[in-house]
């Protein structure tokens, strides 16, 4: 079974790896949207995979990093873009959580990336 906890927080960042005059190249804020997805056998006795309550305290220091900074600020993240803040998040909280499959981050409704712990050689 798969589930999943949703979270949203606040954050400015700027892609400083762009051609010039890019506007994302310019400090602008997202409201971001980040899902962490997770696998593993529906308890008998509880009825679930594991209880949201654990997800959740276990991305609360994580998702204290992010709230309302600039991202380009926090160690590892100088290159803030969705790929990139996916790949953050999972290096920290995979280890904590082992039945991790998936992290969504969502920048808009409309734009976002998923990364589950693997990918292929870049360009």
């Amino acid at each position: 079974m798969r589930i999943f906890k949703a979270f949203r927080f606040e954050a400015a960042h700027y892609l400083p790896n762009l051609p010039e005059g890019h506007k994302c190249g310019r400090v602008h804020g997202h409201s971001f949207r980040v899902e962490i997805h997770v696998d593993g056998p529906v308890d008998k006795h509880a009825g679930w995979v594991i209880d949201y309550a654990e997800i959740k305290k276990l991305f609360k220091p994580i998702l204290e990093r992010l709230d309302h900074r600039c991202l380009n600020e926090i160690g590892g993240l100088e290159n803030p873009t969705s790929e990139n803040i996916a790949r953050w998040i999972w290096a920290r909280l995979a280890p904590a959580l082992p039945i991790l499959t998936k992290i969504v981050v969502r920048e808009s409704r409309d734009c976002g990336a998923v990364y589950s712990g693997t990918e292929p050689q870049a360009t």
